[in-house]
């Protein structure tokens, strides 16, 4: 009786919570099942500075007069025992109160507020900045002291999260370029067909023969005419030229559209595995009640 008990406890933050995401909500439930007094008292959270060990001791009975601490235990003056101090004894914490709760008789009492928020998102940010809380009672008097249950029991303490997880930025999909290459347009050449040049054939005019009578008169026979030769002129080819093929193009594919999946913002309470040692070994002289 008369010494000052403390606590402390911590959660798998990062292991829990994806990378990057905004808390928005925290609250930590314990089960007080033991005191001495039903008179409710102040319950604060305060920040743990400084890392901190957890060894095998367990008390016996009511556990109100603790153990002998064994190697890595959390005591009044060792962050691990026996070789690593707390440079305050009694804990290294942050002054500034997380959030407070008022204690009475047995049940589950929650503690929850905006600075809790805060040291959430710091110890996702920074996991290795997260040593949990330290749970601080009425140490102004005596028989103050709240037992709450450890993770060891059926009714270990719970912290439930609220968060938005990040957007994922959508990867663009590459473009392919098709670049057209023109064909080029054979030029149609005319084929010249030379005319054949009519050739004249001379016609042979016959001579005639005489034939005397008694009065005769000599007649010339004309010689006829030749008729004109006819010649058919063989028509010069013309070169059909040959159409221009027009190039085809493939047309650019539409770029891929992708939609982002929404962001889902829901209620997780996560199974962490808290570090809870709520009976501290204190070393200091005893406080008379």
């Amino acid at each position: 009786m008369g010494e000052i008990r403390r606590g402390v406890l911590a959660f798998d933050i990062a292991g829990s919570i994806p990378p990057g995401s905004t808390i928005t909500a925290v609250s930590l439930s314990m089960n007080m099942s033991r005191t001495p007094v039903s008179t409710a008292y102040t319950i604060e959270l305060h920040k743990l500075l400084a890392d901190w060990g957890e060894g095998t001791s367990h008390a016996p009975g009511g556990e109100g007069q603790g153990a002998p601490a064994t190697p890595n235990d959390a005591t009044w003056r060792h962050r691990f025992y026996d070789t690593i101090f707390w440079t305050t004894q009694g804990g290294d914490f942050s002054v500034t109160v997380s959030a407070s709760q008022s204690v009475g008789v047995g049940g589950q009492y929650t503690w929850s507020s905006a600075q809790m928020v805060a040291d959430v998102q710091s110890w996702l940010d920074n996991p290795a900045s997260n040593f949990g809380w330290l749970v601080l009672g009425d140490e102004s008097t005596g028989a103050t002291a709240k037992r709450f249950d450890t993770r060891e029991s059926a009714s270990p303490p719970a912290l439930t999260i609220v968060y938005t997880e990040p957007t994922q930025s959508p990867t663009p999909t590459a473009t392919a370029m098709v670049t057209a290459t023109s064909t080029p347009t054979p030029t149609a050449t005319a084929s010249h067909t030379p005319t054949a040049t009519p050739t004249s054939t001379p016609t042979s005019t016959p001579t005639s023969t005489g034939t005397p009578t008694p009065t005769p008169t000599a007649r010339a026979t004309p010689t006829a005419r030749p008729p004109p030769s006819r010649i058919t002129p063989t028509p010069t080819a013309t070169g059909t030229p040959s159409p221009t093929p027009t190039p085809i193009l493939t047309p650019r594919p539409p770029p891929s559209r992708i939609t982002p999946t929404p962001t889902p913002t829901g209620t997780r309470s996560p199974t962490p595995t808290p570090r809870l040692t709520p009976r501290p070994r204190p070393t200091s002289p005893p406080r008379p009640v």
